[in-house]
């Protein structure tokens, strides 16, 4: 058994965390940090709760922690955990600045302890679908790829995610999945166009965003979020040559975890056929288009690899090279929408 532990209790802790640290086989979830409050100890009995970090990292038996805290405490305490000889899985984003994370990388890599970025969503049923789209050649050379993540949240909330400061805003919250998918299934562009904005009145950060990938052989991806969308645009659109895929909707695992609703079962990541996407094939005499089953999503197997890696048993989902290509298109996006320009990809591998 590997012991974990828990920084932070709020909603990405109790939704995304630790439904899995319970559940995994061969992980036990043995600590958890909450420095204020009785809700860990009530939530999770028999699981010890600290009130601070250095009486976290004492417990010499804990082997890894997972930081699921505001986006400009992640690097110091990913320092601290790593320093303390823990393997770390930190929330996306991965830090605040490349060089913050360039600093944890090397951290890691002197201690010899393993550190990733939770990217739960590479999980995702549809994106899993896509990805076997692309990766099969059925709809001949991809030119053009889009994703969005619309909700409609008009009211300005009292949260640290939406007040000015290192990491805050919309972009930096769901802006590292989207280009996570982009540069999972394409890699890295030859440059960038990003713009950051506020839309809603009063907002005091960004709230939406677009930016576009350009890859040398014609493909586009287009990334894109708004606050303000009562009716959300497809999830996913993705052209070929030889066919489309147009998918509506979220993979329906976070709200399950929202709700509360146990890990497991049966119906676990699995979408309603309903909501399946649409895939449309086409050649110079005809077309067609028909439903297509959406492949489970699930994100067990994230703890599942991280158990797998720390035993010396598998690679890591999410290398420390894919998590620096994120956080520099965060970084290289941020410049990009300051100078209203698009910018070239300069990070070398």
């Amino acid at each position: 058994m590997i012991d974990c532990a828990l920084i932070g209790v709020g909603l990405g802790g109790k939704a995304f965390h630790a439904p899995f640290l319970t559940t995994v086989p061969g992980l036990q979830f043995a600590a958890v940090l909450q420095r204020t409050g009785n809700d860990a100890a009530e939530i999770y009995p028999g699981t010890k709760v600290v009130r601070t970090v250095e009486e976290l990292l004492a417990i010499s038996s804990i082997q890894l922690i997972a930081i699921s805290t505001p986006n400009d405490t992640h690097a110091p305490l990913a320092r601290a955990c790593l320093g303390a000889g823990k393997n770390v899985v930190l929330d996306k984003p991965f830090a605040t600045t490349v060089t913050e994370a360039q600093e944890l990388v090397a951290l890691a890599k002197k201690t010899g302890k393993f550190l990733t970025v939770y990217q739960e969503r590479r999980l995702d049923g549809d994106f899993l679908t896509l990805e076997q789209l692309v990766s099969s050649g059925q709809l001949g050379r991809v030119i053009r790829f889009e994703e969005t993540f619309d909700r409609c949240r008009p009211a300005i909330r009292d949260s640290w995610k939406e007040r000015p400061g290192p990491g805050t805003g919309v972009f930096y919250d769901l802006g590292p999945h989207l280009i996570d998918h982009a540069l999972t299934l394409f890699g890295t562009p030859e440059e960038l166009l990003t713009d950051i904005r506020a839309e809603r009145n009063g907002a005091p950060n960004d709230d939406a965003f677009d930016v576009t990938f350009y890859y040398a052989n014609g493909l586009r991806a287009y990334l894109s979020s708004t606050t303000l969308a009562p009716i959300a645009r497809p999830h996913f659109r993705l052209l070929g040559t030889k066919g489309s895929y147009v998918k509506q909707g979220l993979d329906p695992q976070e709200a399950m975890l929202r709700a509360g609703k146990p890990v497991g079962g049966d119906d676990w990541g699995i979408e309603k056929e309903e909501e399946w996407g649409t895939l449309a094939e086409f050649d110079v005499a005809s077309a067609a288009h028909r439903k297509i089953p959406t492949l489970r999503g699930d994100y067990r197997k994230f703890y599942e690899n991280v158990r797998d890696v720390i035993l010396g048993k598998a690679k890591p989902l999410v290398t420390m090279e894919q998590a620096l290509n994120v956080m520099y298109a965060l970084e290289l996006s941020v410049e990009s929408s300051k100078q209203r320009k698009a910018l070239p990809w300069k990070l070398e591998s």
